[in-house]
């Protein structure tokens, strides 16, 4: 499948268009940063990693506007303290004159943290971002527990990186998140990745909590080499998952065509039913029909 052919693919299904969340669109230094990364990760991944759309950010979007992209986030993360602040403000701003951007937000375990996720949720923020791997913290750091617990309260999803690829890191892996879930077992966490490769493991907390749900960025594509027993392995599992599951792409930090990750979603042979709840109704369920402007 080609991203031509994206289009006829959700026409097919009877759906309005994709809804995708697992997007990032960040400050351009940001970005940049971000490619840098990307650009020498080489040695951690075992496998070179080309930008398929390193485009200016207008470009970016009209990509997925031409793609039939309905309502799409712009996940931004914090590595460092005195970061999460400032991208929550211009990720605010960012979606504040794009209808089809969720409004996104981060945090970072620092003095104030608490404080800020309560100003960002008054401001609209609709989804959240933490990126255990990369920020290399403990998400159950106590200065963290306020903030799973509001948004536990409010209900707002989190997209959470806590499995250990590309790389593992210090915190990655189910136990430290998993016992983030026991201290706090309504809150609404979207496993990035699957929990990638810990997938059994997060698949387990998808099951066993209410409102775990886990997203498909990157799971099951070519650039890892031959998937066919992973997805062999894991299709039942998604089948009774269905209404848990969420498309996700990772637009625009990925090294093939966007089309791919639908490609190989179809390849699951999980039919289109399956297909309708991931690529599009089970983002409406928890995120709000409103998400999609009219």
């Amino acid at each position: 499948m080609k991203d031509q052919d994206v289009p006829a693919f959700w026409q097919r299904l009877g759906v309005p268009g994709l809804i995708d969340i697992h997007v990032h669109f960040m400050p351009q230094r940001v970005m940049d940063k971000v490619w840098a990364y990307f650009d020498a990760a080489g040695p951690l991944t075992q496998h070179d990693w080309p930008i398929h759309y390193r485009w200016p950010e207008d470009k970016r979007l009209a990509h997925l506007r031409e793609l039939g992209l309905r309502a799409f986030p712009s996940l931004v993360y914090a590595h460092k303290p005195d970061m999460a602040a400032w991208l929550n403000e211009w990720a605010i701003a960012f979606a504040s004159d794009k209808p089809d951007v969720i409004p996104t937000a981060t945090f970072f375990p620092e003095p104030g943290v608490a404080s800020y996720v309560d100003g960002v949720l008054r401001d609209g923020a609709r989804l959240f971002k933490a990126h255990v791997q990369v920020g290399g913290y403990d998400p159950r750091d106590a200065l963290l527990d306020d903030v799973w617990g509001r948004l536990a309260e409010a209900a707002v999803p989190v997209v959470v990186h806590v499995g250990s690829g590309p790389s593992p890191g210090e915190f990655t892996g189910p136990g430290p998140f998993g016992e983030v879930l026991r201290r706090h077992p309504s809150l609404t966490a979207v496993v990035a990745h699957m929990g990638m490769p810990e997938y059994d493991a997060f698949l387990d907390f998808a099951e066993r909590f209410d409102n775990v749900y886990v997203d498909t960025t990157m799971c099951f594509v070519d650039f890892f080499g031959d998937q066919t027993e992973v997805a062999r392995k894991l299709a039942p599992r998604l089948r009774g998952l269905q209404s848990k599951v969420l498309f996700g792409s990772d637009y625009p930090n990925i090294p093939h065509e966007y089309a791919h990750q639908l490609e190989v979603l179809e390849r699951l042979e999980l039919g289109d039913a399956w297909l309708r709840s991931v690529c599009w109704g089970n983002a409406i369920s928890l995120l709000g029909a409103e998400v999609v402007p009219r």
